[in-house]
């Protein structure tokens, strides 16, 4: 499959600890592993500077890598409504490092990314890792198992761009997929 070359930017938002993954998708559609990371701010106790730390390290990472894209998981519905704000600011603030620099943003559903890479939406952190892993061919240290779901995502993304059903949905048939790409049938 050929492809124009792109980088992708993953993010796994959090208030505490934020992962980040970054994959480079070359000519021939093969994706590789270029960086990953956490950002560690569980003893900053102000939540304000904790925002601004997250705007200034995904724009920073932008800065240097150029991405392409940015895939970043959405906020899921939890128990405690504080914890799901405080997810959405920092998705927010993660959000405007990418956009204020011209760099289109796509969410993904956690369960969406697992089952991209795992094929079961309800996929452990530890499966995701080992799945990515192999696909990219790296060894991921146990200190950067947050930022497996950021590769993961970045990783869902790049499937969401090589997949030929991908524009048609993910609730579709096969009669619809070929009515949208009739140029994709050999006769």
């Amino acid at each position: 499959m050929s492809m124009e070359a792109r980088t992708i930017l993953g993010i796994d938002p959090g208030t505490n600890l934020l992962g980040f993954g970054i994959v480079r998708i070359d000519g021939a559609g093969k994706p590789h592993y270029v960086d990953m990371g956490v950002v560690d701010m569980r003893k900053m106790p102000d939540n304000y500077e904790k925002l601004r730390i997250i705007f200034e390290k995904v724009g920073a990472l932008c800065d240097l890598h150029h991405p392409d894209d940015l895939a970043i998981e959405s906020p899921f519905y939890g128990r405690n409504a504080q914890v799901i704000f405080k997810l959405g600011r920092a998705q927010g603030v993660c959000m405007v490092a990418a956009l204020s620099r011209n760099i289109p943003v796509y969410e993904y559903a956690p369960s969406k990314a697992k089952m991209a890479i795992c094929g079961n939406g309800a996929a452990s952190k530890e499966q995701v890792a080992l799945i990515v892993e192999k696909t990219l061919g790296i060894n991921i240290e146990a200190k950067y198992l947050d930022a497996t779901d950021a590769l993961g995502i970045a990783m869902c993304h790049y499937y969401q761009l090589t997949s030929p059903l991908a524009s048609v949905g993910a609730a579709t048939s096969w009669e619809k997929f070929l009515q949208l790409n009739p140029d994709r049938i050999k006769k």
